[in-house]
């Protein structure tokens, strides 16, 4: 099968030759790399300078300029056109790095059958895993990341993994094209933020299934592009501004009637997340979501900076 590896950079070189670096040692050679840059001109041309017109094994990539930060869902479906003739795409963070055998495992379980979309271990610098598959509790509006602090060496339950996931994490998804053919392109105007999830549960709801791939593993330098934090009295205005408006935004479009529900549950939340440890500047970050995500405000920000 020959697949597109599909990354959004956002003026973040060194990440993607990271990547890039590692998907050398592929032990899957199909492939092509197809990179949108959302941070302009300038750094497009930087990227231009500095990454190889083909990989180490032959593989072509190719590099767009988008015409301004259409952020990630934008990005990702700049890289799905560029690459039509694919049979599968995996997405890829910037700041992530693949083991030799992940794509192979993960088209493995592609190609089973069953699946429409295949997801994997993803592991964090300090020797735990960060997601095996999501969870979105729709009442709640909370994303739970199955498998979060297990021992890189466990070995998951695959059966359960699959009964219970019903998104795979944006950092690593492998989009056979039958899902692509079916749930359609990601949702531009979250612009960052539970994009992926409202993907996968549209695809869900027209029947498809997601799969998970036990031997292919991916580490995440997690928050490199974003500038998220640990310490939720560091974390900064974007992050957690959308990840409140888009929790209300996907409540809208997922599940509407539970919508009343979900807002006052969002802004329980909101209070014990931060107001109740003293972050109030991450509380009036979250509010200001909140509040957008009610007014259905969708876009970029008027506030950020291009």
């Amino acid at each position: 099968m020959h697949v597109a590896v599909s990354i959004v950079g956002f003026r973040n070189s060194k990440d993607i030759q990271g990547c890039l670096e590692a998907l050398e040692a592929s032990t899957h050679t199909d492939f092509e790399v197809v990179i949108c840059e959302n941070g302009g001109q300038a750094s497009y041309e930087a990227l231009m300078a500095v990454l190889p017109q083909t990989l180490a094994g032959g593989q072509p990539v190719h590099i767009v300029c988008a015409p301004g930060n259409l952020g990630y869902g934008g990005g990702v479906n700049v890289c799905l056109r560029a690459a039509p003739e694919a049979d599968a795409w995996w997405v890829l963070n910037p700041d992530t790095r693949a083991f030799p055998g992940s794509l192979a495992a993960q088209l493995t379980r592609l190609q089973a059958g069953n699946c429409d979309a295949v997801g994997c271990a993803l592991h964090l610098p300090n020797g735990s895993v960060q997601s095996y598959g999501g969870l979105w509790q729709g009442w709640l509006a909370r994303a739970v990341s199955i498998g979060h602090g297990s021992p890189i060496a466990g070995r998951p339950d695959v059966a359960a993994i699959e009964r219970t996931q019903n998104y795979l994490n944006g950092a690593s998804m492998l989009i056979g094209r039958h899902f692509l053919e079916i749930a359609g392109p990601m949702r531009e105007e979250y612009f960052l933020y539970c994009e992926e999830v409202e993907w996968f549960l549209r695809g869900l709801k027209r029947g498809l299934k997601l799969g998970y791939a036990p031997d292919a593993a991916v580490l995440h330098y997690q928050g490199a592009t974003t500038g998220n934090q640990t310490d939720i009295t560091k974390r900064p205005r974007l992050p957690v501004y959308l990840t409140e408006r888009n929790k209300i935004l996907l409540t809208r479009d997922c599940y509407a009637w539970r919508l009343p529900i979900v807002a006052m549950t969002s802004l329980a939340v909101l209070v014990l997340r931060y107001a109740r440890r003293g972050a109030w500047k991450q509380f009036s970050y979250g509010v200001s979501g909140w509040l957008a995500g009610l007014r259905d405000e969708r876009g970029v920000p008027n506030w950020v900076q291009p």
